[in-house]
């Protein structure tokens, strides 16, 4: 460095190189922009340093007095016609590359050392930082003494060392150049030049060696490893991390050559039991319930309770036949607009109740059951502009609803206009309320009789459900559908007359409607409603429920089980004995399982048996899919399976280990539904059936599912009317099956597996991941923790 003539230049070029920022701090320029010029300047001088004294004469380092003068030069505008080259300084590149065309066969060496030009302190005594090439670098911007220069000697493969090098530096981590001072205080400028000290910056270039120096073998291998990372791809050109959205889309994923395949045989159509034969089945739901409210008027049909525990109400089955047919006859004799009748057979009507009022809503849609309307259940709506209330708006403009049930307390509870009317609600077409509470319904004569008396062919009931781009749309469920769900259940989960089941579900919609208010009334059971209300201030309150009551049966989900065995601790009064099912309604979700596990083993010591224990699997579409029997009503032992994530994201079941972190472990949602057919398709294309080692989307064929979606024809045919064909394009059946929105598989005795739900696919690439699975996995994951790898 200390070339005749210009002894200080070592100094300026040090502080020029350590301080990169403080010099350019005065000029417009981003630190990428620094960064480039800083380099070019190294690389001019890894060029020219070992050169002829003619060439090191016409790029001599300039005195103090053109200092000045030569700075604007370096800073010459760049050209922004590209994004990719506007890090890049035309001067030093052209330099550069002259530099090397002329000096094209020269040889020159590769780095082995480097040493300080100011400080003196040895080598040998100095041991460079443990660290990656990144936080090398920042160091070295910080230590003056860490500086090295060199003439450059011959080596063979200098040139594509530099062009790689030169390359790289356009798109080089601008972090080298924020360095600070380690002095707090500001250097000097000294003027840019075209010969210039070498730095390793952000682990692209290694510093260049001196010649004649010993080599520290503790030096030399950092060197070592800083040319390591010569040799790793370069990074893209900054363009191409910029990719428009219909070039990705253009672009045809292509499957991974190892990837799993379906390697089974075809699957086949799996049948149920048939429905019991010589069975004194009512001949509709309606029927059943005459029969109780004149024979056994007395019975117990619900007991409601308030968020205290306390049963505030008990319903009887005389009380529910009398009320819902005063309700019948004020329907349709009664409400009057413009002198004829409001409603007629077949028109729809809102039922609004909420979650803490199962009597007042099952007198309501029994009522409307008997003056051949259509019950629309619905939540209560909170505000004016409720956004989900919009949805719920179009399906009950789409369904021609002009008329809302309700109560007295509910009715108040509804924000008001200016009149003091219900409020119109956003969205909502015009509705007339009417109150049902006793006083304002009329007595029917005594020579009246409801209309109703036969499950037909005509919609019993319309239940709303969301989909996962949030419309709201109304599953039609027949008479006859109803009636047959009715019978299915009473023989898949043995119920006789006079049992008691506790219900902590919903009873508007899904297996809280089908359960508690339907098959419970054709059986005479009687059901304990218990609000959600109730369950947030004692999680405990279902399980003391089914003790109290000695309820034979209990409805739930896993969330209630996990919640009630966070409260368990110091309940010691707690017998589960009495319970022959304790139904999970959601036992197809991917957590259901650890939840069922945790309950059992902590509630086994009371009473509870493992075999009682009975998930199942529904949609709003197909109603139940399948449900696990006791062994007592002949069903086989529980299953679990150990699945292979990373094969069932490729739409395979490869069986695996539990000790695994990769793995997802289900249970078995039992047998399908007596008078069902079942089958799985392809979830894409054509329905085609799975092989036995695949997962599609289970498919029923039943005179117990759902028949449309109110109104849409077009939806209903691609869901309702489904036909599966074999692999060589022939029909499985003459009848149309019914697309149930589950994904899973058919398993050992004939068991049905759900893996997650069509609603929750989410594709990646090729792969399928389950939503449900994701938000398990969330939930599984506390703050401070780690998301396992696989999951």
């Amino acid at each position: 460095w200390k070339q005749p003539g210009c002894p200080s230049v070592g100094k300026q070029v040090n502080k020029l190189f350590i301080h990169p920022m403080e010099y350019y701090s005065t000029k417009e320029m981003s630190c990428q922009e620094i960064e480039a010029n800083c380099l070019h300047k190294i690389f001019l001088q890894n060029c020219v340093a070992g050169v002829d004294p003619s060439l090191q004469a016409e790029n001599r380092i300039p005195g103090p007095s053109q200092t000045t003068a030569a700075a604007p030069k370096q800073q010459k505008p760049r050209p922004t016609n590209s994004r990719d080259e506007r890090f890049r300084s035309d001067v030093h590149t052209e330099a550069v590359q002259a530099a090397l065309a002329k000096y094209k066969e020269r040889k020159m060496p590769m780095p082995s050392k480097r040493r300080s030009v100011l400080v003196h302190s040895s080598v040998e005594t100095y041991t460079p930082p443990d660290t990656s090439s990144a936080s090398e670098d920042e160091g070295s911007l910080r230590r003056p003494g860490r500086l090295t220069s060199t003439p450059l000697q011959s080596h063979s493969n200098v040139e594509p060392w530099l062009d790689r090098v030169i390359q790289g530096s356009s798109t080089s981590s601008s972090a080298s150049s924020t360095s600070s001072h380690p002095g707090g205080r500001p250097a000097a400028a000294p003027s840019p030049h075209p010969i210039s000290g070498g730095m390793a910056t952000s682990g692209l270039i290694a510093p260049l060696p001196l010649a004649g120096v010993p080599v520290n073998s503790r030096v030399s291998s950092k060197i070592q490893q800083l040319l390591n990372t010569l040799k790793r791809p370069k990074r893209p050109p900054l363009k191409e991390f910029f990719v428009d959205d219909f070039e990705e889309l253009l672009e045809v994923q292509q499957p991974d050559p190892n990837q799993p395949k379906p390697e089974g045989s075809q699957t086949a159509v799996l049948k149920g039991e048939p429905l019991a034969v010589g069975t004194a089945w009512p001949p509709s739901l309606l029927a059943a319930l005459q029969r109780w409210g004149t024979t056994q008027p007395k019975a117990p049909c619900l007991t409601a309770l308030d968020t205290a525990g306390k049963a505030i109400y008990t319903l009887t089955y005389g009380k529910l036949w009398s009320r819902s047919l005063k309700l019948a006859y004020t329907l349709l004799n009664k409400l009057t607009s413009k002198n004829e009748p409001l409603l007629k057979p077949g028109d729809r009507v809102a039922l609004v109740f909420p979650n803490s009022d199962p009597v007042m809503f099952m007198v309501g849609f029994y009522g409307c059951l008997l003056a051949e309307l259509v019950p629309v259940p619905i939540e209560v709506p909170l505000t004016r502009k409720d956004a989900g209330s919009q949805q719920v708006g179009f399906l009950l403009g789409s369904c021609g609803v002009a008329l809302a049930l309700t109560t007295d307390a509910c009715q108040k509870g509804l924000p008001k206009a200016q009149t003091g009317e219900v409020a119109a609600f956003k969205g909502w077409p015009p509705l007339a309320w009417l109150v049902i509470d006793g006083k304002h319904l009329t007595k029917p004569p005594k020579d009246w009789h409801p209309p109703a008396r036969d499950a037909g062919a005509g919609t019993a009931y319309i239940e709303y459900k969301t989909s996962k781009e949030g419309s709201t749309v109304g599953v039609t469920v027949s008479h006859a559908s109803l009636l047959a769900q009715c019978r299915a259940l009473t023989q898949a989960c043995g119920y006789s007359e006079a049992e008691t089941l506790t219900n902590v579900l919903d009873f508007k919609r899904d297996a809280g409607l089908w359960h508690g208010v339907l098959t419970s009334v054709m059986n005479r059971m009687h059901v304990v409603s218990i609000p959600y209300a109730l369950m947030k201030v004692n999680p405990l309150s279902w399980i003391q429920k089914v003790c109290s009551y000695k309820a034979r049966a209990a409805l739930v989900k896993s969330r209630d089980m996990h919640w009630s065995l966070l409260a368990q601790r110091g309940q010691r009064d707690v017998s589960l004995s009495s319970l022959r099912m304790l139904i999970v309604a959601d036992g197809a979700n991917p957590w259901s399982i650890s939840s069922c596990d945790a309950f059992l083993n902590v509630f086994q010591s009371r009473g509870l048996r493992p075999e009682v224990i009975c998930p199942c699997a529904s949609s709003p579409e197909a109603l139940t899919v399948a449900i696990r029997r006791p062994p007592d009503l002949g069903g086989p032992p529980p299953r679990k399976a150990v699945l292979s994530m990373s094969g069932l994201s490729f739409g395979v079941i490869r069986v695996d280990t539990e000790e695994k972190l990769s793995v997802l472990t289900v249970q078995d949602v039992g047998q399908v539904l007596p008078g069902a057919d079942v089958c799985v398709v392809k979830v894409e294309g054509t329905p085609y059936l799975c092989k036995t080692d695949e997962v599609g989307e289970i498919c029923v064929n039943s005179s117990a599912t759902g028949t449309a979606y109110y109104g849409l024809l077009g939806i209903t045919k691609s869901v309702f009317e489904t036909v599966p064909v074999t692999a060589g394009g022939a029909p499985v059946s003459d009848r149309p099956f019914t697309r149930t929105g589950l994904l899973g598989f058919i398993g050992p005795d004939n068991l049905v597996f759900v893996v997650g739900k069509l609603d929750g696919l989410m594709v990646v690439g090729v792969r399928r991941h389950n939503a449900d699975d994701i938000v398990a996995t969330a939930l599984a994951v506390e703050p401070m923790k780690f998301v396992y790898r696989g999951r």
